[in-house]
């Protein structure tokens, strides 16, 4: 079925199609909206599940946590400060291996006060263990969220499915729901390998000692660093199972594709330009704008931004000139922090190949759209020209500035 909606509908949707049993969230712009849905359809009797108002965002997560500790299958959605207020909560999460879906409805972070887009909040938690995934439509984030649940439950890693505000979220464009029917083939009932049980009391996550110990049963069990050593090998893991799922939502719903990477004309281009969110859409008319002037641009979204998807974006860009990195976020005092995991993604690999370090391209970053700045695409196309012709000297460079 084709329909027109807004983002925050379309996230909705998929969390009512995936069954969500617990929904917990505290309002906030621009994610409003998409709870608010979530509200309607349970009245409505339109989705079974149980819908918990909160005093905050530390508490939805918490809430959230305890859900996904007893076996539910669990959801929230929050922006900017509030992901923020979740923070020790996200770590916890992440922590636990619980498989909870969060929408982040990219926004800008105060001070001072900003409610417009940019990726400042989720970029700040990319270190907390949680899957990122970033959506460029409405498409990409109804069925994000589908895949988003079966990638947690598949590798008991929460996921976080980012999208930009304003942008995204209340636009309105068209896009395919997912068959329900058919949902069932694709998303397995939730049956994790331990819950809790009030029949069988328990407790979970307790003070863990840096070396391994012996637990209740006289069984060795992992300290702390083999706990979290475990997790980063899951997180790297989940590169395959993020793909693995990709390729089922195709052969059930006939859509899909690179679950890590979306290229645009990248096969001869001899500059690419990589970004996260619907900027990489933007950039294709930019593409095609420098190609007529003679200039070989090509564009890569990166889908799936943690686990780094290392590899795959080094095969995409090993044979190209120069990249250049535009992104709506910065690890303040030094570059956006997209543009180091490509820097170092391309020493990594083009090294271990044996390749001199001059072989590869040169990365050049960029930052654009902060605190919802508009992003003009004749600012792109000025910006991408003068960086090919190499005629700009700031790093990085930032677009759209008037200082």
């Amino acid at each position: 079925m084709h329909i027109i909606e807004n983002g925050n509908v379309a996230a909705a949707m998929g969390v009512r199609l995936a069954g969500a049993q617990v929904i917990a969230a505290y309002p906030i712009t621009p994610q409003t909206p998409l709870t608010e849905k979530l509200a309607e359809f349970i009245e409505a009797g339109e989705m079974k599940a149980q819908y918990v108002p909160v005093e905050s965002e530390h508490s939805a997560l918490a809430a959230c946590i305890a859900a996904s500790s007893t076996g539910a299958r669990a959801f929230t959605a929050t922006s900017a400060n509030g992901l923020l207020y979740m923070h020790e909560q996200i770590h916890w999460a992440a922590g636990a291996r619980l498989p909870i879906v969060m929408c982040v409805v990219n926004r800008a972070v105060g001070a001072p006060w900003c409610i417009w887009n940019d990726h400042q909040d989720s970029i700040s938690q990319r270190d907390t263990g949680w899957i990122q995934m970033y959506a460029c439509d409405h498409q990409q984030i109804i069925d994000g969220v589908l895949k988003a649940f079966a990638l947690a439950e598949a590798t008991s890693i929460p996921v976080m499915l980012c999208y930009d505000g304003y942008l995204l979220s209340h636009t309105y464009m068209p896009f395919v729901v997912p068959e329900e029917e058919k949902v069932p083939r694709f998303l397995k009932p939730f049956k994790p390998a331990y819950a809790l049980d009030p029949d069988n009391p328990a407790n979970l996550n307790t003070v863990t000692l840096p070396d391994v110990r012996m637990d209740v049963a006289g069984e060795m069990a992992h300290g702390y660093m083999e706990i979290r050593c475990l997790l980063q090998e899951d997180l790297r893991g989940a590169l395959v199972v993020a793909q693995q799922v990709e390729d089922r939502f195709e052969r059930v719903f006939g859509r899909g594709g690179d679950a890590l990477l979306e290229p645009y004309r990248c096969d001869d281009a001899e500059y690419i330009v990589v970004g996260l969110g619907s900027l990489t859409y933007q950039l294709r008319d930019v593409v095609e704008m420098l190609r007529g002037e003679g200039l070989k641009l090509g564009v890569l979204g990166v889908r799936l931004y943690r686990p780094f998807p290392d590899e795959a974006l080094v095969e995409a860009l090993r044979h190209t000139r120069g990249v250049f990195v535009i992104e709506k976020a910065l690890s303040y005092g030094y570059e956006g922090a997209l543009c180091s995991d490509v820097k170092a993604a391309l020493y990594e690999h083009l090294r271990s190949d044996g390749a001199c370090e001059s072989a590869g391209p040169f990365v050049r970053g960029m930052i654009a759209g902060i605190g919802g700045r508009d992003i003009r695409t004749p600012d792109l196309t000025a910006t991408l020209r003068a960086a090919i012709n190499g005629t700009l000297e700031d790093d990085p460079v930032w677009i759209g500035i008037k200082l």
